[in-house]
């Protein structure tokens, strides 16, 4: 009986409060501020993957440990040393591509065009200070993401023309 009475009263609502208001209504004037976009650099992504005991929280010796493993898988060869084709064979590997941060040039510190482990922990170090923001020894993936507002707006810009209509700016 209830739900006689419930079909009846939505078949007596008029069919314009059915309908779903629009997405976000067209409004002349100042556009609003676009929301932050939350991402995590290269090497941040790299270093939440040294997490080795599941924590959500990457140490230094497991930042260490992931480094030196990180390392060892491209020099198969165990010559100590990677030069910069081989860097970027790691870099693509472990960062996702072969151009990201850090560069071979930043890295090799000696200038000899070749990349030991050592250079490669020291550049890193400076990775892990930076990232453990609240200095207590530990990298949490809070402290991995960076908030970074929306630079770019989707789509045609349009710019008034004095007339007042608008142009599409190329």
């Amino acid at each position: 009986m209830r739900l006689l009475v419930l079909l009846a009263a939505l078949s007596a609502t008029p069919a314009v409060a059915q309908q779903t208001p629009p997405i976000a209504p067209a409004l002349p004037g100042p556009r609003a501020q676009p929301m932050p976009t939350v991402m995590a650099e290269p090497v941040a992504v790299m270093i939440a993957a040294f997490d080795a005991d599941g924590d959500a929280q990457v140490t230094r010796p497991e930042f260490a440990a992931g480094l030196k493993r990180s390392f060892d898988s491209i020099d198969r060869t165990g010559a100590g040393s990677l030069g910069y084709i081989a860097f970027s064979d790691w870099s693509e590997r472990w960062l996702g591509d072969r151009n990201t941060l850090p560069s071979p040039f930043e890295t090799d510190r000696n200038g000899d065009n070749r990349i030991t482990y050592e250079e490669l922990a020291a550049r890193f170090d400076l990775l892990f200070t930076r990232f453990d923001v609240d200095k207590d020894g530990a990298i949490s993936r809070r402290e991995l993401l960076t908030v970074r507002p929306q630079m770019f707006e989707r789509g045609p810009r349009r710019e008034a023309l004095p007339e007042g209509k608008p142009r599409r700016r190329r």
